[in-house]
């Protein structure tokens, strides 16, 4: 895929729009490491805040955007989340960035824990992009959309690998760009075999038509890969 005129650049789990000067992150789920049934503690805070922290410093946003499911809670809130919420918030601001959320399915006590800027759909400053996470149809219209939701993953010779997808005309002719869960504990849904009735946003249609992208630890690039339809025959 030719990727030299994309408005964006795929980072480590996050998208950074230049011409918004915006980094966009999905899926952080702040206490799933908490909610879960294992022994051992995971600072799952700690090590979203320190990946965080290495983004700001490379793409040095004005504006950080959740795409949705900062949280991963339904009725209350996992203990240590607020600590992390605050923790995280503070790593945002001394970047010198505003942060917005715009709330997902796991995010319904986040109003308990975090008092700043929410919305259901964000529009960047670019005027192009509207940032929701996902799980319901957007009520804005846009020429791209980010989303999160789906925590794309990509099996490459037995490794699984966090992926975004980038679909251009996706969605009533408008290109929708899938981020990968922000989050290391969350695995991931494989998407090599899955067809778009396996996906949940409604924004995926045709899922064949989806161009996955890994980042690559080892030279701080994006690797780009066939349209899925393609990849099921290569992978």
């Amino acid at each position: 895929m030719a990727t030299v005129d994309l408005p964006f650049s795929i980072e480590e789990r996050a998208v950074f729009v230049p011409t918004a000067d915006s980094l966009i992150v999905a899926d952080i789920h702040l206490g799933r490491a908490a909610a879960s049934s294992i022994d051992a503690p995971i600072d799952d805070g700690g090590d979203v805040r320190d990946r965080l922290a290495s983004l700001l410093d490379r793409t040095d946003p004005s504006t950080v955007v959740v795409a949705g499911d900062l949280l991963h809670s339904f009725d209350t809130v996992p203990r240590g989340v607020e600590r992390d919420v605050v923790a995280l918030v503070s790593v945002i601001d001394d970047a010198g960035a505003s942060l917005v959320v715009t709330p997902g399915n796991h995010d319904t006590m986040l109003a308990d824990v975090f008092h700043g800027e929410t919305t259901r759909e964000y529009r960047l400053a670019d005027d192009e992009t509207v940032v929701c996470h996902g799980h319901e149809p957007p009520d804005e219209d846009a020429k791209r959309y980010v989303i999160g939701h789906d925590h794309p993953a990509l099996s490459v010779e037995g490794r699984k690998l966090p992926c975004a997808l980038y679909g251009p005309n996706a969605h009533e002719g408008s290109d929708v760009l899938v981020l990968p869960a922000f989050t290391r504990t969350a695995a991931g849904a494989t998407i090599n075999r899955m067809r778009s009735r396996d996906f949940q946003s409604p924004l995926i249609s045709d899922a064949d038509a989806f161009h996955p992208a890994v980042w690559d630890d080892s030279n701080g690039d994006t690797l780009w890969f066939p349209p899925l339809g393609r990849c099921r025959d290569l992978l």
